[in-house]
């Protein structure tokens, strides 16, 4: 099919979603929004854009298509430039975080989803777009989203004629129909060879390397193609490369392929080997969709992929190793048959298959939403409800980047959002990190800021904990993104010059700012830890400001510090200490004497059963320092109160006597069948402390102190004067037999009492002994 695009021909290829070209042009024209369901291999990515440049509506403007990854965005505008017989960066171009090929001529633009949230908060009605798609809508990233709301936000208040188109290969596409107002679905037919199942398992005992190994081996025997292989991690990529490398035989050129590589070690893996050997790509999920890679015809699937998953408790994201979703080892299978029929290896087995979940969670119910929420209220939004999402932001998750922007100081006590929120807010970065830059440069250490920002969006080596270390590491390397945070603080002179030396002495006060929490304080002593192998190791705990507790192995250098400023942990319930800097006292108090707090505190010291009443300092949960003092009146009653709950009835002097009034009383209570005999049960003892005890503790400070009480008599005292005598005549605690002696009663509340006399004792007696009549 021939297309006049300008002036010039673009003969686009025969894929089959030019059949679907009249149905989606018509639904754009009448009413300027469409969902188009196309699988893999119909065309859609490069094909669509090109084939509606000349529609009237379009008026000349330029289309954006949005790409979920950087790397798509690259080849997709390469392939696109490829069939206009242009170079990238003419009609054709892209923007992805670090690189920007467009021009004035370019009228089909892709990017990533992120960047087009920064234009629509730089001016919301897109001036000169007549066109944003959403490619892969299906993987359902949180910038993705995002962008969609404001899109549609935009749309609907600002530029009724901004025409959106949502692309999705597996997505219901009813449910975002709805969201569109009931937009025209159109399917498209796809272009996929045969690709046969082929399911492995995998052995209990073999690690996940050894097991990939030997697929990879007999896809390599078995198929003439390259093998695609999908793992879930950046980790278990150099894992499996290392396995493959330990094979004499194995001649194939290994390229992995992760989100963290530079863009020429990416597209290193997606082009032949200069050697013409076979390739074994080792991927992430990123080669999932939108991609096709040349060559392959096997795919070795180890069905994991690797989730951000916020944990409210510890403050951060965790990242989960999951099972795939059905609807994602289908697409990742899919990649064995774009250019001929294929053959897909999964490492799990067909039994295994039919109990994966269907599709995989989107992001926006389980990350953090520190930046969705900073957004939101840069758009002047106070409430998510007021915008369009196909699943509503995670109302914990929400609430919690609402409160850490006010921690911020992003965000006012009104929910309007601060100067200080929109410097943070043009800052391509997290809000915590973004603050953490403005605050390095009103210091005059923007390139230690740069540098540490950067160092935090790397994951360190898992034998550094020592943050300096790793920042050093990091410049070391490297790369774009400190200097693309310089020129985004407006240091454009530092950020071309030659970095000098840094003042690492500064970095913990930078982090410290940036995250106050995670402050933590050395406790005594060690802890012992079982691992796997069931031999003990030492750790030394740390109090965070947060409440909870790190941990780091005696053996590391940070574990012999007072204070730390941490930068990460592994969330959980025993934290492990990944990366941190040693901290001073003075440092805390110099910068952050605003969150250090005067507190006088009067508690219950569980450890050393007593009541504490002192004046502290306070940042967060780590006391400063302490101060006893004296008179604090009532609140030392109800920590004594709050104790005694802790340690249960049983802490209190209960002698045989005061057991037995418990159960006489709850006799009475049963057998009478009334209500005017209090509930004296444990439980409604120990809920009513404050009523029957309270009056008593006067001088109790300690559990010691409990033994002085006379609790027959404080119980008793429960009881108005006629109860007791009341009490004595129905429940008494003794009856006189026939023979003059004196026996005791004992009582138990649910049963009748017990009397234990010698026969020989009640003879003479005319009646059965009886009590409550």
């Amino acid at each position: 099919m021939e297309l006049g695009i300008s002036s010039a021909h673009v003969k686009l290829p025969d894929y089959p979603v030019l059949a679907a070209l009249p149905a989606l042009r018509k639904a754009l024209t009448e009413q300027r929004c469409a969902v188009l369901s196309a699988p893999p291999g119909s065309g859609k990515t490069t094909v669509v854009p090109l084939a509606l440049l000349e529609e009237p509506w379009l008026k000349g403007r330029r289309i954006l298509m949005l790409e979920p990854r950087r790397i798509a965005a690259r080849t997709s505008a390469r392939r696109m430039a490829h069939l206009c017989g242009e170079a990238v960066g003419k009609r054709v171009g892209y923007q992805i975080r670090f690189e920007r090929h467009v021009s004035a001529e370019t009228r089909v633009e892709v990017i990533t989803e992120g960047l087009l949230t920064r234009r629509l908060q730089a001016d919301p009605e897109l001036p000169g777009v007549g066109l944003v798609i959403f490619d892969e809508f299906h993987e359902r990233s949180l910038d993705a989203d995002l962008a969609l709301a404001l899109t549609l936000d935009a749309r609907e208040h600002l530029n009724p004629d901004l025409r959106v188109l949502v692309m999705s290969a597996t997505l219901d596409t009813q449910r975002i129909s709805a969201l569109l107002d009931g937009a025209p679905v159109v399917e498209a037919g796809g272009k996929m060879f045969a690709v046969t199942q082929k399911y492995l398992g995998q052995k209990q005992d073999q690690r996940l390397e050894q097991s990939v190994s030997q697929a990879v081996q007999q896809a390599m025997a078995e198929q003439a193609g390259d093998v695609l292989v999908f793992l879930p991690g950046a980790r278990e990529i150099r894992n499996a490369a290392r396995e493959l490398h330990r094979i004499a035989q194995f001649d194939a050129a290994i390229r992995p392929l992760y989100g963290d590589l530079s863009s020429a070690e990416q597209d290193l893996a997606l082009m032949p080997d200069a050697r013409g050997r076979r390739k074994v790509i080792l991927a992430t999920n990123i080669a999932q969709t939108s991609l096709t890679v040349e060559g392959v015809t096997a795919v070795v699937d180890a069905g994991l992929s690797r989730f951000a998953e916020f944990d409210l408790g510890a403050g951060a994201n965790r990242l989960e190793t999951r099972k795939v979703s059905r609807a994602s080892a289908d697409q990742r299978a899919g990649r064995a048959g774009r250019l001929a029929p294929g053959v897909a290896y999964r490492l799990w087995s067909q039994d295994q298959q039919g109990a994966l979940p269907e599709h995989d969670i989107a992001e926006i119910l389980l990350a953090d939403l520190s930046r969705l929420a900073l957004e939101v209220f840069a758009w002047g939004e106070g409430e998510p409800s007021r915008l369009k999402w196909l699943d509503a932001p995670a109302e914990s998750n929400w609430n919690y980047a609402c409160t850490l922007l006010r921690d911020l100081g992003a965000v006012d006590a009104q929910g309007r959002i601060t100067a200080h929120g929109r410097d943070l807010c043009r800052l391509p970065t997290a809000p915590r990190s973004a603050h953490l830059l403005i605050r390095a440069q009103q210091r005059g250490l923007s390139q230690e800021g740069a540098w540490l920002v950067a160092a935090l969006e790397q994951r360190a080596a898992d034998d550094c904990t020592d943050l300096a270390e790793h920042v050093q590491h990091v410049r070391q390397q490297g790369g774009p993104a400190a200097g693309q945070f310089l020129r985004a603080l407006g240091e454009t002179t530092r950020a071309k010059s030659k970095s000098g030396p840094l003042a690492s002495e500064h970095l913990a006060e930078l982090l410290a700012e940036a995250y106050p929490e995670r402050l933590a304080y050395r406790r005594e002593g060690l802890r012992e830890q079982d691992n796997r192998r069931r031999s003990v190791h030492r750790e030394v705990a740390f109090q965070c400001a947060d409440g909870g507790e790190a941990r780091l192995s005696e053996h590391d250098a940070l574990a012999r510090e007072t204070w730390l400023a941490i930068a990460h942990w592994q969330p959980g319930a025993q934290r492990r200490l990944r990366l941190a800097a040693a901290i001073s006292e003075t440092q805390i108090r110099e910068l952050l004497a605003h969150r250090i707090r005067h507190h006088r505190e009067v508690a219950w010291d569980a450890q050393n059963e007593l009541v504490v009443a002192q004046a502290q300092e306070r940042i967060g949960s780590i006391v400063m320092s302490a101060k006893p003092i004296t008179g604090a009146g009532p609140a030392v009653m109800s920590a004594m109160i709050d104790g005694i709950r802790r340690m249960g009835l049983g802490c209190l002097p209960w002698t045989e006597g005061a057991r037995q009034w418990q159960s006489r009383v709850l006799c009475l209570r049963q057998w009478l069948s009334t209500s005017d005999w209090p509930d004296v049960s444990d439980k409604s003892l120990t809920d009513g402390l404050e009523i029957w005890l309270e009056p008593y503790l006067s001088g109790c400070l300690r559990r010691s102190h409990l033994a002085k009480l006379d609790l027959s008599g404080i119980l008793n005292a429960m009881l108005e004067y006629p109860q007791q005598q009341a009490l004595a005549k129905q429940a008494p605690t003794h009856l006189t037999v026939p023979s003059g002696q004196r026996h005791a009663l004992k009582y138990a509340a649910g049963a009748p009492p017990v009397l234990e006399v010698k026969l020989q004792e009640m003879f003479g007696s005319s009646q059965t002994p009886a009590v409550c009549d």
